[in-house]
């Protein structure tokens, strides 16, 4: 037993919900949250992602009512990734100045000019092969990738994108991205890197959802999941190339990883709770293991707690109609 005790009693400072709630270290808001969302053109109704219960692909004319109905529950931000019905080897449809990614730029800014419209920026949704640039042999080429990306980039921001952020994965990328912006007179658009992203098993869902064509994988160019000093100098890296802000994606399983980031820099911190943690919690609620907003609440809190300033959650819609 503590020598301090009985004087020193933490309960005391948890005796009623609201001394609980007055001493609360760490809390969130729909400030905090951003809303991935998949945009597929050519189709007239949603399609219900079965991986995913509760995400459908919004068909791309019903995209500008949806940033509408986000914007009445209180979502600021979104992230807009497309289903593409337009692929080759190259994701040539990306750059495009009437391709997907720039219509749904320009329709959710048309729409709500106020919304944050964050532009994934990456291929693997418009490859025939789903790799996230182009390929030679078995190989993605990372330096022609990275011309492509930066043509991307500019489209998206032409388009109205207010972020641009890029998911390569490929080496020099923001360098390659910030002067193919800046040369097209775009200055002031913001990059927020997918700094530190890990070849992670919970993709899976995501894969359903935005259509990938992927076979084999990607751990040639994305992280391997146990290595944690090689995912700070990925994102110490990134910000030496002119990242705005940082992105550690999973979330969940890499608190430590977003921690350490958060120590090593003064930049903005992300976290992306991705598609494997979002069905990982809605099964086990419909199987009645757990309490779905209490769990919520509890592990996006635990992600601000680590260190991440926003967090990329694909809960943020329900959590607003929950009124948070």
């Amino acid at each position: 037993m503590s020598s301090q005790f009985p004087e020193a009693r933490p309960r005391r400072l948890r005796r009623s919900e609201q001394l609980r709630s007055l001493f609360q270290e760490t809390e969130f808001t729909l400030n905090d949250l951003v809303l991935p969302i998949f945009v597929e053109e050519e189709i007239d109704d949603f399609v219900p992602i079965k991986s995913m219960p509760g995400v459908m692909r919004i068909p791309e004319s019903r995209l500008a009512g949806e940033i509408e109905r986000y914007a009445r529950a209180g979502i600021k931000s979104v992230m807009t990734f497309g289903v593409s019905h337009h692929l080759d080897c190259d994701g040539s449809d990306t750059w495009k100045e009437n391709g997907l990614v720039s219509r749904m730029s320009r329709i959710a800014k048309d729409a709500v000019p106020e919304m944050i419209v964050m532009s994934d920026t990456c291929f693997c949704e418009y490859t025939d092969h789903g790799h996230c640039g182009v390929m030679h042999g078995h190989e993605v080429d990372n330096d022609q990738t990275l011309l492509n990306l930066g043509k991307q980039a500019v489209a998206a921001a032409r388009a109205g994108a207010d972020v641009i952020a890029p998911s390569a994965a490929m080496d020099g990328q923001v360098q390659a991205i910030r002067r193919a912006l800046d040369a097209a007179g775009f200055t002031q658009t913001p990059i927020m890197a997918y700094s530190t992203k890990f070849a992670s098993a919970l993709y899976g869902p995501f894969r359903e959802a935005g259509g990938s064509a992927l076979k084999g994988d990607r751990k040639s160019y994305q992280m391997n999941p146990m290595n944690r000093r090689e995912a700070v100098r990925e994102s110490l890296l990134d910000e030496q190339e002119g990242a705005d802000s940082l992105m550690v994606k999973p979330a969940g399983a890499y608190l430590d990883i977003i921690r350490d980031i958060r120590e090593a820099s003064r930049l903005p911190v992300a976290a992306y709770q991705v598609s494997g943690e979002y069905a990982m919690i809605k099964f086990g609620a419909q199987a009645g293991a757990i309490d779905e907003p209490r769990v919520v609440r509890e592990t996006l809190g635990s992600i601000k707690r680590a260190g991440a300033d926003l967090i990329f959650t694909y809960f943020a819609m329900d959590l607003a109609l929950a009124g948070i």
